[in-house]
C-alpha cells in the first residue's frame, strides 16, 4: 500500500512536514555534532523532535499511546 495514494496533497500534515523537515535539515549538521562517532545506536533526533511535534498536534497524552497510534492513523507514518 501507497500511503502517498492514501492521504490527499492538500493535507496540512503535507505542509507541517515540509517545515519541519527544512528546519530539522538546517538544525541537522548541529545534532551531529552533539553525538559520538562510537557508542550506542540511537533514535535520530529529527525524528524524535517530529514525534513530539505530532503529539503536540494531536493532543496525545503520552508517548507509549502515540506508539499504538501510529499502528492505527496512516497519516501518522
Amino acid at each position: 500500500m501507497d500511503l502517498e495514494k492514501r492521504i490527499h496533497q492538500d493535507h496540512l500534515l503535507r505542509r507541517t512536514k515540509v517545515a519541519a523537515d527544512t528546519v530539522l535539515t538546517w538544525l541537522s549538521p548541529d545534532f551531529d555534532r552533539m553525538y559520538m562517532p562510537a557508542g550506542w545506536d540511537s533514535v535520530p533526533p529529527e525524528q524524535l523532535l517530529k514525534a513530539s511535534l505530532l503529539i503536540a498536534l494531536y493532543s496525545v497524552h503520552s508517548e507509549r499511546a502515540f506508539c499504538e497510534e501510529i499502528e492505527y492513523n496512516l497519516l501518522n507514518r
